[in-house]
């Protein structure tokens, strides 16, 4: 990931400005109101956001209110869940965000107690979920090098869809896709080439290949669970679309080659 030199240095420099604070308050056992505060200053010093325009205190959601919440051109990005610096975070603090977020339609929450930064993915199902795309310690970033770990949900990042290109990218790296990816009939059909090759006079089909990896080679978590499930479903989607992107044989007429004419040959006569 690219990041643009000048934000690069914001990012650096913002994280050394911090750390000593973030670390002064968690000695001073600050309490949430404050950190809240710090967070505020973070999100704009460092972030790149408008405190003013961008940036909204106690967004109040049906009767109630989440700590922070982003927002540019005047569309909700993400609610942002404040916890005191010194609370150790659970995702049991998120689950009201989260709950919010989905009433929202917003995809994307943040859980900090300004040390840990989460950024959960907000799942719309029934029922609601959540997944755990960036967990990032700002005490424990270098920051010369570690700039890039929250870049993800800058503002510039967040403007470039970085977030959600990150995580697209680490699901499709998961263990649930790679194993969902390894059963399907293109990848078995290979493995079955391979096999044949190096064993050319055993009979091997695709079934028993797949009968192997599933009980032998693959782990059963991989294989089981939502998470399997919906990896499956995903990579069956993409295969049914790259199909239908297809052109049929209607759709494509065969080429007509003009046969060359012998060398010294007469020009063939025009039709009448």
């Amino acid at each position: 990931m690219t990041i643009p030199q000048k934000i690069q240095e914001r990012l650096s420099q913002g994280i050394k400005k911090f750390q000593p604070i973030i670390a002064s308050a968690k000695a001073r056992d600050l309490g949430e109101s404050d950190t809240v505060t710090i967070v505020k200053d973070m999100l704009a010093d460092v972030f790149g956001y408008d405190k003013y325009t961008e940036l909204t205190s106690e967004y109040a959601i049906r009767g109630t209110y989440c700590d922070l919440a982003i927002k540019l051109d005047g569309t909700l990005q993400s609610l942002i869940e404040v916890k005191a610096v010194g609370l150790e975070l659970k995702d049991a603090h998120v689950k009201q965000a989260v709950d919010y977020a989905a009433n929202q339609g917003v995809d994307w929450v943040i859980l900090t107690n300004g040390i840990s930064w989460r950024v959960y993915h907000v799942i719309f199902a029934k029922p609601i979920d959540q997944e755990l795309v960036v967990d990032v310690d700002l005490l424990a970033l270098n920051p010369k090098t570690d700039a890039e770990s929250i870049y993800l949900w800058c503002k510039e990042g967040w403007v470039r869809s970085a977030l959600g290109e990150y995580k697209t990218q680490r699901q499709a790296l998961s263990r649930f896709f790679i194993g969902a990816t390894i059963l399907t009939d293109p990848v078995l059909d290979t493995i079955r080439r391979e096999l044949r090759r190096v064993s050319p006079d055993v009979k091997i089909d695709t079934d028993q290949i797949r009968a192997v990896l599933e009980t032998e080679v693959i782990k059963r978590d991989v294989l089981e669970g939502d998470k399997a499930v919906e990896a499956k479903k995903k990579i069956a989607r993409a295969a049914n679309k790259s199909l239908r992107a297809l052109p049929t044989k209607a759709e494509t007429p065969p080429s007509v080659e003009t046969p060359l004419a012998p060398e010294g040959a007469p020009p063939a006569a025009e039709p009448a």
